[in-house]
Protein backbone atom coordinates (compact mmCIF):
# COMPACT_ATOMS: atom_id res chain seq x y z
CA UNK A 1 0.00 0.00 0.00
CA UNK A 2 1.34 3.51 -0.98
CA UNK A 3 1.66 6.07 2.00
CA UNK A 4 -1.65 7.58 1.26
CA UNK A 5 -1.50 11.66 1.31
CA UNK A 6 -4.65 13.38 -0.28
CA UNK A 7 -4.48 16.54 -2.05
CA UNK A 8 -6.34 18.15 1.01
CA UNK A 9 -3.84 16.57 3.58
CA UNK A 10 -0.36 17.17 1.80
CA UNK A 11 -1.35 21.22 2.13
CA UNK A 12 -2.62 21.14 5.27
CA UNK A 13 -2.98 18.84 8.40
CA UNK A 14 -6.40 19.08 9.03
CA UNK A 15 -6.92 16.56 11.97
CA UNK A 16 -9.97 17.85 14.26
CA UNK A 17 -11.36 16.12 16.96
CA UNK A 18 -14.25 14.47 18.92
CA UNK A 19 -16.32 16.31 21.10
CA UNK A 20 -15.77 19.22 22.47
CA UNK A 21 -14.17 18.57 25.92
CA UNK A 22 -14.13 14.88 26.99
CA UNK A 23 -17.47 13.92 28.63
CA UNK A 24 -19.00 16.71 26.14
CA UNK A 25 -20.96 14.29 24.16
CA UNK A 26 -23.90 14.94 21.61
CA UNK A 27 -23.99 18.45 20.92
CA UNK A 28 -24.41 19.24 17.00
CA UNK A 29 -23.73 23.49 16.58
CA UNK A 30 -20.96 24.42 18.69
CA UNK A 31 -21.27 25.67 21.55
CA UNK A 32 -17.69 25.99 22.05
CA UNK A 33 -17.24 24.14 25.64
CA UNK A 34 -19.28 22.44 28.04
CA UNK A 35 -22.63 22.80 29.44
CA UNK A 36 -26.04 23.81 28.27
CA UNK A 37 -26.72 26.67 25.74
CA UNK A 38 -26.21 29.70 27.09
CA UNK A 39 -25.44 33.46 26.39
CA UNK A 40 -22.07 32.71 28.09
CA UNK A 41 -21.32 29.93 26.18
CA UNK A 42 -22.07 31.59 22.93
CA UNK A 43 -19.04 32.73 21.34
CA UNK A 44 -18.05 35.98 22.57
CA UNK A 45 -18.10 37.84 19.44
CA UNK A 46 -21.56 36.20 18.79
CA UNK A 47 -22.82 37.65 22.38
CA UNK A 48 -23.57 41.63 21.20
CA UNK A 49 -23.60 43.84 18.86
CA UNK A 50 -20.29 45.09 19.18
CA UNK A 51 -17.85 46.09 16.99
CA UNK A 52 -20.38 46.20 13.90
CA UNK A 53 -18.92 47.66 10.61
CA UNK A 54 -20.31 50.44 8.45
CA UNK A 55 -23.24 50.90 11.56
CA UNK A 56 -24.47 47.74 10.79
CA UNK A 57 -25.12 44.78 13.57
CA UNK A 58 -23.66 41.70 12.43
CA UNK A 59 -26.03 38.29 12.67
CA UNK A 60 -25.23 36.72 15.69
CA UNK A 61 -23.68 33.18 15.41
CA UNK A 62 -26.80 30.65 15.04
CA UNK A 63 -26.13 27.48 17.01
CA UNK A 64 -28.22 24.28 17.48
CA UNK A 65 -28.31 22.24 20.60
CA UNK A 66 -29.67 18.86 19.76
CA UNK A 67 -28.52 16.09 16.88
CA UNK A 68 -31.64 15.58 14.79
CA UNK A 69 -30.95 15.15 11.27
CA UNK A 70 -33.28 16.86 8.93
CA UNK A 71 -33.94 15.31 5.52
CA UNK A 72 -31.08 17.08 2.55
CA UNK A 73 -33.00 19.65 0.86
CA UNK A 74 -34.06 17.94 -2.79
CA UNK A 75 -32.96 19.85 -5.69
CA UNK A 76 -33.52 20.20 -9.82
CA UNK A 77 -30.27 20.62 -10.43
CA UNK A 78 -28.08 24.87 -10.54
CA UNK A 79 -24.73 25.55 -11.74
CA UNK A 80 -24.04 27.16 -8.04
CA UNK A 81 -20.33 25.28 -7.35
CA UNK A 82 -20.47 22.71 -4.38
CA UNK A 83 -23.72 21.97 -4.86
CA UNK A 84 -24.43 18.55 -4.55
CA UNK A 85 -28.07 17.95 -4.44
CA UNK A 86 -28.60 20.84 -6.89
CA UNK A 87 -30.86 23.01 -4.64
CA UNK A 88 -29.22 26.61 -5.68
CA UNK A 89 -27.41 26.84 -2.48
CA UNK A 90 -23.58 25.52 -1.85
CA UNK A 91 -22.39 23.03 0.06
CA UNK A 92 -19.62 22.22 2.62
CA UNK A 93 -17.06 19.16 2.30
CA UNK A 94 -15.08 18.45 5.45
CA UNK A 95 -12.33 15.89 5.55
CA UNK A 96 -10.94 14.54 8.98
CA UNK A 97 -13.64 14.44 10.90
CA UNK A 98 -13.44 14.64 14.82
CA UNK A 99 -13.26 10.98 16.45
CA UNK A 100 -15.01 10.01 19.65
CA UNK A 101 -13.05 9.48 23.04
CA UNK A 102 -13.06 5.84 22.80
CA UNK A 103 -12.25 5.28 19.24
CA UNK A 104 -9.18 8.26 19.31
CA UNK A 105 -6.57 5.87 17.29
CA UNK A 106 -9.38 4.32 15.16
CA UNK A 107 -9.91 5.04 11.31
CA UNK A 108 -11.34 7.81 10.25
CA UNK A 109 -15.13 8.47 10.04
CA UNK A 110 -15.31 9.73 6.80
CA UNK A 111 -15.94 12.67 4.69
CA UNK A 112 -18.50 14.85 6.06
CA UNK A 113 -21.05 17.12 3.78
CA UNK A 114 -23.31 20.11 5.21
CA UNK A 115 -25.77 21.31 3.00
CA UNK A 116 -26.75 24.51 2.58
CA UNK A 117 -30.70 25.81 2.80
CA UNK A 118 -33.06 28.48 2.35
CA UNK A 119 -32.93 29.86 5.95
CA UNK A 120 -29.07 29.65 6.59
CA UNK A 121 -25.96 29.53 4.82
CA UNK A 122 -25.40 25.97 6.10
CA UNK A 123 -27.56 23.97 8.07
CA UNK A 124 -25.61 21.56 9.92
CA UNK A 125 -29.06 19.07 10.65
CA UNK A 126 -28.84 18.29 6.54
CA UNK A 127 -25.74 16.46 6.49
CA UNK A 128 -24.14 13.74 5.26
CA UNK A 129 -21.42 11.21 5.89
CA UNK A 130 -19.66 9.91 3.39
CA UNK A 131 -17.34 6.17 3.88
CA UNK A 132 -15.63 3.76 2.20
CA UNK A 133 -17.57 0.99 3.54
CA UNK A 134 -20.84 2.61 2.58
CA UNK A 135 -19.79 4.86 -0.60
CA UNK A 136 -16.66 3.64 -1.83
CA UNK A 137 -15.98 1.28 -5.14
CA UNK A 138 -14.33 -1.97 -4.91
CA UNK A 139 -10.59 -2.62 -6.25
CA UNK A 140 -11.70 -6.61 -7.31
CA UNK A 141 -12.88 -7.91 -4.11
CA UNK A 142 -11.30 -5.39 -1.35
CA UNK A 143 -12.76 -2.06 -0.03
CA UNK A 144 -10.18 0.40 0.08
CA UNK A 145 -9.30 2.39 4.21
CA UNK A 146 -9.04 5.40 2.95
CA UNK A 147 -11.55 8.01 1.58
CA UNK A 148 -10.62 11.65 1.55
CA UNK A 149 -11.98 14.23 -1.19
CA UNK A 150 -9.89 16.03 -3.17
CA UNK A 151 -11.65 18.09 -5.34
CA UNK A 152 -15.58 18.89 -6.70
CA UNK A 153 -17.18 19.71 -9.82
CA UNK A 154 -19.79 18.71 -12.22
CA UNK A 155 -17.94 16.47 -14.65
CA UNK A 156 -21.37 14.90 -16.35
CA UNK A 157 -23.37 17.96 -16.86
CA UNK A 158 -26.64 16.74 -15.03
CA UNK A 159 -26.53 20.25 -12.99
CA UNK A 160 -25.15 17.88 -9.72
CA UNK A 161 -22.00 19.03 -8.51
CA UNK A 162 -19.92 15.49 -7.83
CA UNK A 163 -17.12 14.36 -5.99
CA UNK A 164 -13.61 12.91 -6.50
CA UNK A 165 -12.41 11.21 -3.73
CA UNK A 166 -8.93 9.51 -3.06
CA UNK A 167 -8.79 5.85 -1.91
CA UNK A 168 -5.82 3.41 -1.33
CA UNK A 169 -6.40 0.79 -3.36
CA UNK A 170 -4.06 -2.88 -3.14
CA UNK A 171 -0.96 -2.78 -5.31
CA UNK A 172 1.72 -5.10 -5.40
CA UNK A 173 4.37 -2.59 -6.29
CA UNK A 174 4.90 -4.52 -10.15
CA UNK A 175 4.17 -2.03 -12.83
CA UNK A 176 1.64 0.94 -13.17
CA UNK A 177 0.04 1.31 -9.59
CA UNK A 178 -3.90 1.05 -9.78
CA UNK A 179 -6.42 4.47 -10.40
CA UNK A 180 -7.06 5.80 -6.71
CA UNK A 181 -9.42 8.44 -7.56
CA UNK A 182 -13.08 7.74 -7.58
CA UNK A 183 -16.28 9.69 -8.50
CA UNK A 184 -18.91 10.33 -6.17
CA UNK A 185 -22.23 11.44 -8.44
CA UNK A 186 -24.40 14.40 -6.99
CA UNK A 187 -28.52 13.73 -7.21
CA UNK A 188 -31.26 15.50 -6.02
CA UNK A 189 -30.70 13.57 -3.17
CA UNK A 190 -27.14 14.50 -2.77
CA UNK A 191 -23.98 12.66 -2.84
CA UNK A 192 -25.46 8.58 -2.52
CA UNK A 193 -24.91 5.55 -3.47
CA UNK A 194 -21.64 4.00 -5.03
CA UNK A 195 -18.58 5.81 -6.21
CA UNK A 196 -17.14 4.80 -9.57
CA UNK A 197 -12.79 4.38 -10.22
CA UNK A 198 -11.87 7.20 -12.65
CA UNK A 199 -11.16 5.24 -16.24
CA UNK A 200 -7.86 6.83 -16.88
CA UNK A 201 -6.79 5.26 -20.68
CA UNK A 202 -3.00 3.73 -20.95
CA UNK A 203 -1.67 6.16 -23.39
CA UNK A 204 -2.74 9.05 -20.82
CA UNK A 205 -0.45 7.15 -18.07
CA UNK A 206 3.16 7.50 -17.90
CA UNK A 207 5.89 6.06 -15.59
CA UNK A 208 4.59 3.78 -12.18
CA UNK A 209 3.60 6.77 -10.23
CA UNK A 210 -0.17 6.91 -8.81
CA UNK A 211 -2.45 9.69 -10.59
CA UNK A 212 -3.13 11.92 -7.99
CA UNK A 213 -3.87 15.69 -7.37
CA UNK A 214 -6.90 16.12 -9.51
CA UNK A 215 -7.61 20.07 -10.39
CA UNK A 216 -11.19 20.40 -11.75
CA UNK A 217 -11.28 23.16 -14.49
CA UNK A 218 -12.48 24.11 -18.25
CA UNK A 219 -9.20 24.19 -19.61
CA UNK A 220 -9.85 23.66 -23.10
CA UNK A 221 -12.46 26.47 -23.25
CA UNK A 222 -15.35 24.21 -24.88
CA UNK A 223 -17.49 24.63 -21.83
CA UNK A 224 -17.44 21.35 -20.50
CA UNK A 225 -15.11 20.34 -17.11
CA UNK A 226 -11.85 18.35 -17.34
CA UNK A 227 -9.56 16.69 -14.76
CA UNK A 228 -5.94 17.75 -14.69
CA UNK A 229 -4.02 14.97 -12.53
CA UNK A 230 -0.57 14.13 -11.74
CA UNK A 231 1.58 11.71 -14.08
CA UNK A 232 4.96 10.20 -13.54
CA UNK A 233 8.25 12.51 -14.79
CA UNK A 234 6.29 16.18 -14.12
CA UNK A 235 3.23 15.53 -16.51
CA UNK A 236 -0.11 15.86 -16.52
CA UNK A 237 -2.91 13.48 -17.44
CA UNK A 238 -5.54 15.65 -18.88
CA UNK A 239 -9.12 14.31 -19.02
CA UNK A 240 -11.31 16.17 -20.78
CA UNK A 241 -15.29 16.41 -19.90
CA UNK A 242 -17.46 15.32 -19.90
CA UNK A 243 -17.04 12.54 -17.99
CA UNK A 244 -19.68 9.17 -18.23
CA UNK A 245 -21.39 7.56 -15.47
CA UNK A 246 -18.58 5.13 -15.37
CA UNK A 247 -15.75 7.47 -14.85
CA UNK A 248 -14.96 7.56 -18.45
CA UNK A 249 -13.77 10.84 -19.77
CA UNK A 250 -14.10 11.95 -23.38
CA UNK A 251 -10.74 12.08 -24.20
CA UNK A 252 -7.32 12.05 -22.54
CA UNK A 253 -3.85 12.66 -23.25
CA UNK A 254 -0.60 13.37 -21.75
CA UNK A 255 0.95 16.91 -21.15
CA UNK A 256 4.78 17.90 -21.09
CA UNK A 257 4.50 19.73 -18.15
CA UNK A 258 3.56 19.30 -14.86
CA UNK A 259 5.07 18.49 -11.49
CA UNK A 260 4.03 16.73 -8.04
CA UNK A 261 1.22 19.25 -7.05
CA UNK A 262 -1.30 20.36 -9.08
CA UNK A 263 -3.90 23.51 -8.07
CA UNK A 264 -6.61 26.00 -9.27
CA UNK A 265 -5.19 29.50 -9.25
CA UNK A 266 -6.61 31.75 -6.74
CA UNK A 267 -9.50 33.42 -6.35
CA UNK A 268 -10.15 32.60 -10.08
CA UNK A 269 -9.24 29.49 -12.38
CA UNK A 270 -8.94 31.53 -15.37
CA UNK A 271 -6.22 34.20 -14.24
CA UNK A 272 -6.03 36.34 -17.83
CA UNK A 273 -9.94 36.10 -18.72
CA UNK A 274 -9.44 34.49 -22.12
CA UNK A 275 -11.93 31.63 -21.42
CA UNK A 276 -9.66 28.61 -20.52
CA UNK A 277 -9.11 27.91 -17.03
CA UNK A 278 -5.53 27.70 -15.82
CA UNK A 279 -3.30 25.21 -13.69
CA UNK A 280 -0.75 25.84 -10.93
CA UNK A 281 2.04 23.29 -10.82
CA UNK A 282 4.31 23.21 -7.80
CA UNK A 283 7.00 21.04 -5.74
CA UNK A 284 5.87 21.12 -2.74
CA UNK A 285 2.46 21.13 -1.12
CA UNK A 286 0.55 24.59 -0.74
CA UNK A 287 -1.83 25.21 2.22
CA UNK A 288 -4.76 27.45 1.52
CA UNK A 289 -4.22 31.18 2.83
CA UNK A 290 -0.53 30.64 2.76
CA UNK A 291 2.33 32.10 0.60
CA UNK A 292 3.57 29.57 -1.80
CA UNK A 293 5.04 29.19 -5.29
CA UNK A 294 4.78 27.41 -8.14
CA UNK A 295 4.00 27.89 -12.31
CA UNK A 296 1.38 28.99 -14.00
CA UNK A 297 0.23 27.12 -16.87
CA UNK A 298 -2.55 28.82 -19.24
CA UNK A 299 -5.19 26.90 -20.64
CA UNK A 300 -5.68 26.46 -24.48
CA UNK A 301 -7.51 24.58 -27.12
CA UNK A 302 -4.88 21.60 -25.95
CA UNK A 303 -5.49 22.48 -22.11
CA UNK A 304 -3.12 23.39 -19.24
CA UNK A 305 0.05 23.00 -21.71
CA UNK A 306 1.74 26.53 -20.75
CA UNK A 307 3.89 28.43 -21.91
CA UNK A 308 4.46 28.46 -17.53
CA UNK A 309 5.14 31.61 -15.32
CA UNK A 310 5.81 31.96 -12.19
CA UNK A 311 3.04 32.03 -10.07
CA UNK A 312 2.58 33.53 -6.32
CA UNK A 313 -0.36 32.23 -3.62
CA UNK A 314 -0.72 35.05 -1.90
CA UNK A 315 -1.02 34.73 1.91
CA UNK A 316 -4.32 35.72 3.63
CA UNK A 317 -4.97 36.97 7.59
CA UNK A 318 -7.46 33.96 8.49
CA UNK A 319 -9.76 34.33 11.28
CA UNK A 320 -9.85 32.07 14.45
CA UNK A 321 -13.05 29.99 14.46
CA UNK A 322 -13.49 30.77 18.65
CA UNK A 323 -13.04 27.58 20.31
CA UNK A 324 -12.99 27.63 23.93
CA UNK A 325 -10.43 25.01 24.99
CA UNK A 326 -6.84 25.12 26.43
CA UNK A 327 -4.06 24.37 25.21
CA UNK A 328 -2.57 25.30 21.96
CA UNK A 329 -4.56 25.43 18.49
CA UNK A 330 -4.23 25.52 14.69
CA UNK A 331 -6.42 26.85 11.99
CA UNK A 332 -6.84 26.45 9.00
CA UNK A 333 -8.49 27.71 5.85
CA UNK A 334 -11.27 24.88 4.46
CA UNK A 335 -12.57 27.65 1.12
CA UNK A 336 -13.96 30.81 0.46
CA UNK A 337 -17.20 30.57 -1.17
CA UNK A 338 -20.48 32.26 -1.79
CA UNK A 339 -22.80 30.40 1.10
CA UNK A 340 -25.49 33.21 1.16
CA UNK A 341 -26.33 33.81 -2.45
CA UNK A 342 -25.29 37.55 -2.22
CA UNK A 343 -22.33 37.08 -5.14
CA UNK A 344 -19.79 37.69 -2.77
CA UNK A 345 -17.14 34.81 -1.54
CA UNK A 346 -17.61 34.18 2.53
CA UNK A 347 -15.07 32.58 4.46
CA UNK A 348 -14.83 28.91 6.57
CA UNK A 349 -12.20 28.36 8.77
CA UNK A 350 -11.09 25.39 11.17
CA UNK A 351 -9.83 25.71 14.86
CA UNK A 352 -8.52 22.54 16.47
CA UNK A 353 -6.50 20.97 19.04
CA UNK A 354 -5.77 17.47 18.50
CA UNK A 355 -7.94 15.14 17.26
CA UNK A 356 -11.17 15.45 20.08
CA UNK A 357 -11.51 19.48 19.71
CA UNK A 358 -12.53 21.82 16.67
CA UNK A 359 -14.73 24.37 15.80
CA UNK A 360 -15.68 25.01 11.68
CA UNK A 361 -16.87 28.76 11.59
CA UNK A 362 -18.31 30.30 8.81
CA UNK A 363 -17.48 34.65 8.00
CA UNK A 364 -19.79 36.57 5.77
CA UNK A 365 -17.90 38.14 2.92
CA UNK A 366 -16.30 41.50 3.96
CA UNK A 367 -16.40 40.45 8.38
CA UNK A 368 -14.07 38.53 9.70
CA UNK A 369 -14.54 39.72 13.25
CA UNK A 370 -17.97 37.74 14.51
CA UNK A 371 -18.72 34.23 12.50
CA UNK A 372 -22.52 33.61 11.34
CA UNK A 373 -22.49 30.01 11.97
CA UNK A 374 -20.39 27.85 14.30
CA UNK A 375 -20.54 24.25 14.42
CA UNK A 376 -18.06 20.90 15.70
CA UNK A 377 -17.57 17.71 13.17
CA UNK A 378 -18.78 16.41 16.28
CA UNK A 379 -22.35 16.43 14.66
CA UNK A 380 -21.16 13.22 12.35
CA UNK A 381 -20.26 11.21 15.04
CA UNK A 382 -22.97 8.16 15.79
Amino acid sequence: MRPHITHQKAAVTTRATAVLAAGCTGLLLVLTGCGSPSAADAPPSAASGSGAKNGDTPPKAQTLAGTARVPVPRGAGSRVPYDFNGDGHRDLVIDDLVKAPEDSHGDDAGIGIVYGSDDRPLDPAARQLLSARANAAKSGDTLPAAFDAESACDLDRDGFTDLIVSTDPPYNGVGAPPVPLQILFGSPRGLTGKAVTIRIPQQARFGNEWPEQPVCGDFDGDGKTDLAVTASAGQVTFLHGPFTRTGAPRSAELLPDGGPYLYAPEPRADTDGDGYDDLVVAARPHAPGRPGKGTLLLGSPKGPAGPGSTYAFAAENIPTAPLKTTGTTRTTLLNHGDYDSDKKPDTVVRTYRGERQDLIALYAAGNTDRPVLTFSTALFLP
